[in-house]
């Protein structure tokens, strides 16, 4: 592998902090696998000297990437690249589509599938009349058989769709194939804690941080589809914004 000052170059004349610089491109290097997962970094000395910077800016951009949960720092062994987290640039997107381009070999456990009556919350999403017959589902999302996330959705429940194709395929597919593409999604995203059971299924301690997804998305036409509550492990899922500034 080339050495980092033969990967990064780091512009002293930009407003950009010089640890960020030097994050953001280290980001780059293992998302694009030029820095494989697995790959030792040299101490912060040595990089500090390649790259002619302070031993504080180099430790700041290491620990943003420790943060972040691409690096691992352990005391004997040194900082190495773990690139297991799922970054999405948006959730309007499949989730199950995503890991698999990620080759992350997606896999679904259907913990319910039930048809209920809606409740006026749900209703008022999805533009029906309370006590209008869903499909309720609860389903355990795997990548590389580790549990990523807990996915709750209401969907109409006349599309056809049924226990075993769940299993086999993503929601978005499946409402695709029944002529209701999703288009655009309206969502909050947030945080909180685990309860037993959670945290159990997501193989996380009890109390551990999640990450809190809700959704009501809309196909083609602008008409609501499907109404989402999910809950993602924090330590291994974040969602990516770019923000721009007039």
């Amino acid at each position: 592998m080339e050495t980092l000052d033969e990967l990064i170059t780091i512009d002293r004349s930009s407003p950009v902090p010089l640890y960020f610089q030097l994050a953001q491109r280290l980001q780059q290097l293992i998302e694009s696998g030029q820095i494989p997962s697995g790959a030792r970094l040299d101490n912060e000395l040595v990089v500090a000297e390649q790259l002619g910077l302070s031993r504080p800016t180099v430790r700041q951009a290491m620990q943003y990437l420790v943060e972040k949960g691409m690096l691992s720092r352990k005391r004997g062994v040194g900082t190495s690249v773990v690139n297991n987290r799922v970054r999405r640039k948006d959730v309007r997107s499949s989730l199950y589509e995503d890991l698999e381009r990620a080759g992350r070999r997606p896999r679904t456990e259907l913990l319910s599938c039930e048809v209920v009556p809606a409740t006026e919350e749900i209703a008022t999403a999805l533009a029906i009349e309370p006590g209008t017959k869903l499909m309720a589902l609860r389903r355990l999302r795997y990548a590389d058989d580790e549990p990523l996330a807990i996915l709750r959705n209401h969907i109409r429940a006349d599309l056809g769709i049924t226990a075993e194709s769940l299993e086999r395929r993503g929601l978005y597919q499946l409402l695709r194939a029944a002529g209701s593409e999703i288009k655009a999604a309206q969502q909050t995203v947030g945080a909180r804690k685990a309860t037993a059971a959670e945290a159990s299924l997501l193989q996380e301690p009890r109390g551990a941080t999640l990450l809190k997804v809700h959704r009501v998305a809309y196909d083609a036409h602008g008409r609501p589809v499907e109404y989402g509550r999910d809950l993602y492990r924090a330590s291994l899922y974040s969602i990516d914004f770019s923000v721009g500034f007039d």
